[in-house]
């Protein structure tokens, strides 16, 4: 049951960061800090509404966190969850990894004859 909360957590943080504008503005929040919500905007040809809907499905992936002050919204990343996503790739690697070591020993095998 664990492995389901996982796997449901990593297919919501992997939706979140599969989109190019939520990727710039992830990066853009961990080289400059936290942010208000119009201060990202302005870095974009796009919305302020379009931007807080972004920002509003880094929030749900817990890849983001919101702290408002009377009426300024400060977004700031929040990176715990890439473990989850760095264990999941690293698992891949080493599948990957694993097979290749098979195909060389199959390979070395057969020049040994």
């Amino acid at each position: 049951m664990v492995e389901l909360v996982d796997d449901e957590r990593l297919s919501m943080l992997l939706k979140a960061v599969s989109d190019t504008t939520r990727r710039a503005l992830l990066t853009q929040l961990c080289q400059q800090g936290a942010s208000r919500v119009t201060d990202l905007a302005n870095s974009y040809d796009m919305s302020l509404n379009a931007i807080s809907k972004h920002l509003k499905v880094l929030e749900a992936a817990g890849l983001v966190k919101r702290t408002t002050v009377g009426r300024t919204h400060l977004i700031e990343a929040d990176l715990r969850q890439v473990d989850l996503m760095s264990t999941w790739l690293h698992s891949l690697q080493s599948i990957w990894l694993l097979s290749l070591e098979k195909l060389d020993s199959v390979l070395n095998e057969g020049e040994e004859k």
